[in-house]
């Protein structure tokens, strides 16, 4: 008799099964993480609804805001691609300085 008559038939079955099941809790606890997030972001949600509701929060003034600080920020990445630009000038300048010296 051989070796494999002792192991317990359908083992590969047993081992898709596991694989499978494996394959189910890793999909779980990315969903979890996803729920969690979700719920987060409900909670957040909720209270910007009941502070807009309550007046706390004038939502023209809120769009205003963000639209001025969408305008900052466009101008400031573009200061920091100039001063990028300006930092690889100096520094191919420097490289060639070290080159002739």
């Amino acid at each position: 008799m051989s070796s494999n008559a002792s192991e317990p038939a359908g083992l590969p079955e047993l081992d898709q099964l596991e694989r499978t099941v494996r394959k189910l809790l890793e999909q779980h606890d990315t969903l979890m993480t996803r729920v969690a997030a979700a719920d987060n972001r409900v909670r957040e949600l909720d209270l910007a609804l009941r502070n807009v509701s309550a007046g706390e929060i004038d939502p023209v003034a809120l769009a205003e805001r963000t639209r001025e600080l969408e305008a900052e920020n466009r101008d400031l990445l573009d200061r920091l691609n100039r001063a990028r630009e300006s930092v690889r000038r100096i520094l191919g300048r420097m490289r060639f300085t070290e080159e002739e010296t």
